[in-house]
C-alpha cells in the first residue's frame, strides 16, 4: 500500500487530536489537516487533496451528511464516517453509506468519546481499506434505475403471499454494500415471487436502520429478520448485526414452510452474521429455485459455500469489479469458478428478475 494522507473532520478539538494521533501512529498514514465542520472540510479538501476523509456526522454550520453529499456529487473521494451508537446515529449512518461513504466507525461512548483510543486498530484498518476503495459519483434521480409505478399497486408490502415458497434470492455484501443494496433492492418489482435474504456485514444496532431505509426506498417489504418467522415471497429479511441467519424447513399440515433461525454462535472467519452460514443453510434446506448474489466487500465471505449452492442448482451472480467499492468478496467468488454471471451493479436487479421467471 502506498503512503496515504487523511483529513480529519470533527467539531470536537479533543476528537480531532486523538483521531489524528491514532492515524499518524501508522507509518503508511499521515494527517494532512483537520476541520471542525463540513463547510471547513470542503475548503480543506480543496487545499490538501487528501486520499481519505474521516467525517463526524453531527457538526454545526454544515453537518457530515451535507458535506458528504457535496463531496460525492462534485469530487468523489473515500469518506469514513464516525457515528454515535444511538438510533438517530444509526439512521444517519445508513443514509451516509447510501450516499457513498465507504464505511463507518461507531464511537464507543458518544459524540466525545474519551475512550476512542480503544478502537485505534479499527480506525487504522478502515482508513486503509477506504484508501484503496473505488468511489463513484452520486447518481442524479434521472440517472437512477427507475421504479415501475405499476408494481406499487400489487406490492407484497402489506402481507405477502402465504403460499408455498419455491423461489429465493440470497444476497451477501460487506464494505460498500448499503449503497449497492439500495440500488438493487429498490429496483425490484413489488410483485417479485420470491423471498429475499440479505447478509450485510454490520455491527448490532445498525441493521434495523438499514432495513428501514431499504423499505422506504423499495417496492417490496424489507425488515430486520426475527428468529422463527416464516419467509414470505415479496419480502426481504436483513440479518441482524451480531447474529448468524440461517433457514430451515418446517413441516406443517398444509405444507412445508421456510423459517428463519438466528443464533449467536461463534463468528465464522471473523464474521457474525456470516454470508457462508446463510448460503450453506439455503443449500441444505431449500428445495426451490435460488439466485445467489455476492456484492462488494473485503475478504472472501460467501465463497466457501458457492460450490454447495451450485450443486443444488443455484444461479450465482457476482458484482463486476467496475462497480465494486472493494473488489474482495466478488474477486474471491470469481476465482472459485462457481459463478454463473459477472455483472455491473446496474444490471443485477434485472438479472435476478429474469432468472426467476
Amino acid at each position: 500500500m502506498e503512503f496515504k494522507t487523511v483529513l480529519v473532520v470533527d467539531d470536537s478539538a479533543f476528537m480531532r487530536k486523538v483521531i489524528s494521533d491514532i492515524i499518524n501512529s501508522d507509518p503508511m498514514l499521515q494527517v494532512a489537516g483537520t476541520a471542525k465542520n463540513g463547510k471547513e472540510a470542503l475548503l480543506k479538501i480543496n487545499l490538501h487533496r487528501p486520499d481519505v476523509v474521516t467525517m463526524d456526522i453531527e457538526m454545526p454550520e454544515m453537518d457530515g451528511l451535507a458535506a458528504l453529499e457535496t463531496i460525492m456529487t462534485n469530487n468523489p473521494l473515500p469518506v469514513v464516517m464516525l457515528s454515535n451508537l444511538t438510533q438517530l446515529g444509526a439512521r444517519a449512518t445508513i443514509q451516509a453509506l447510501q450516499l457513498g461513504a465507504v464505511d463507518f466507525i461507531p464511537k464507543p461512548s458518544g459524540a466525545i468519546s474519551l475512550d476512542i483510543a480503544t478502537i485505534s486498530d479499527e480506525i487504522i484498518r478502515k482508513v486503509k481499506i477506504a484508501a484503496s476503495a473505488h468511489v463513484f459519483p452520486l447518481l442524479k434521480p434521472s440517472e437512477a434505475e427507475p421504479i415501475q409505478e405499476q408494481t406499487k399497486q400489487i406490492s407484497g408490502k402489506e402481507s405477502g403471499s402465504e403460499r408455498h415458497l419455491d423461489k429465493l434470492v440470497v444476497i451477501g455484501a460487506s464494505t460498500g454494500g448499503p449503497k449497492a443494496l439500495n440500488h438493487i433492492v429498490s429496483a425490484l418489482p413489488g410483485n417479485l415471487d420470491a423471498g429475499i435474504l440479505i447478509v450485510q456485514h454490520m455491527p448490532a444496532g445498525f441493521t434495523k436502520s438499514l432495513a428501514e431505509r431499504l423499505n422506504i426506498n423499495s417496492n417490496i417489504r424489507v425488515k430486520e429478520a426475527e428468529d422463527g418467522e416464516f419467509i414470505i415471497a415479496g419480502n426481504a429479511y436483513v440479518a441482524p448485526g451480531d447474529y448468524h441467519m440461517r433457514v430451515y424447513r418446517q413441516k406443517l399440515p398444509l405444507g412445508d414452510r421456510m423459517v428463519i433461525k438466528l443464533s449467536q454462535e461463534e463468528p465464522r472467519a471473523g464474521h457474525r452474521p456470516s454470508i457462508n452460514e446463510m448460503l450453506y443453510s439455503v443449500a441444505e434446506q431449500f428445495k426451490g429455485s435460488v439466485v445467489g448474489v455476492i456484492l462488494t466487500g473485503m475478504g472472501n465471505d460467501g465463497t466457501a459455500a458457492l460450490q454447495s449452492m451450485q450443486a443444488r442448482g443455484a444461479h450465482i451472480i457476482v458484482e463486476h469489479q467496475s462497480t465494486c467499492v472493494v473488489y474482495g468478496m466478488p474477486k474471491s467468488a470469481v476465482e472459485s469458478g462457481h459463478v454463473n454471471e459477472i455483472l455491473p451493479l446496474q444490471e443485477i436487479s434485472s438479472a435476478i428478475v429474469r432468472k426467476l421467471q
